[in-house]
């Protein structure tokens, strides 16, 4: 069995929500804690990355906590270098989606530990349609959405390749896009709706919903 570690990104200033929202309260626990724990039964150990000066926060439950940088890219390496080096397997994790099932992480790690791909991702169907617009909010371009999928976390990764890719010290939106200009293969794996990100308090709201429904 590979051996798999987990970092959880829990680094953002919560800017659009209002406060850190990984620290907000899912059903009686942070949020982050969530997302730790969803990571917990796949992974042989836990890195979390939170805003600097909240490594003192409490109810994460990780084995290291780190501080991160000021992106979520210099985020996600302050956490993997504290990775052990023995990992084989990593899975990368946004604190913001606290309800991604076990279903999910295992998904995407079969398909790197023993699928033959580089990194694996979550992704759903658009049903919006996706238009192109230029400066002056002027559409350029309709893109065919059959070729689209919305991409969720967690996402797992070769070790090697996400260290090398992390070294080579660019910036992305997501940690796959580090390894598709490697020319990596980077699979989808189906997703899950329920796995949605909390952006605004509509959205904690909505997890809270699911949570006790």
């Amino acid at each position: 069995m590979a051996r798999v570690w987990a970092v959880v990104v829990a680094g953002g200033s919560g800017r659009r929500f209002g406060e850190m929202k990984q620290f907000a309260l899912l059903a009686d626990r942070p949020v982050v804690e969530w997302a730790v724990a969803a990571c917990r039964p796949s992974s042989c150990g836990v890195v979390l990355v939170v805003p600097h000066g909240a490594a003192d926060r409490v109810g994460h439950g990780a084995d290291i906590v780190v501080e991160g940088g000021a992106s979520r890219t210099e985020s996600v390496r302050c956490g993997l270098a504290a990775v052990p080096e023995e990992a084989e397997v990593i899975i990368v994790h946004d604190a913001a989606r606290p309800l991604a099932s076990d279903a999910l992480f295992r998904a995407v790690i079969a398909a790197v530990a023993t699928g033959g791909a580089d990194a694996a991702v979550p992704g759903l169907p658009l049903s919006d349609t996706i238009k192109v617009v230029d400066g002056a909010q002027t559409v350029t371009a309709t893109l065919d959405r059959s070729a689209l999928v919305a991409v969720q976390t967690p996402q797992a990764f070769s070790a090697e390749l996400l260290r090398r890719a992390h070294a080579r010290g660019a910036e992305a939106t997501d940690d796959a896009a580090l390894l598709e200009a490697l020319g990596a293969t980077v699979r989808v794996v189906p997703g899950d709706p329920r796995n949605l990100k909390i952006t605004t308090p509509a959205d904690l709201g909505t997890a809270e919903h699911l949570v006790r429904g």
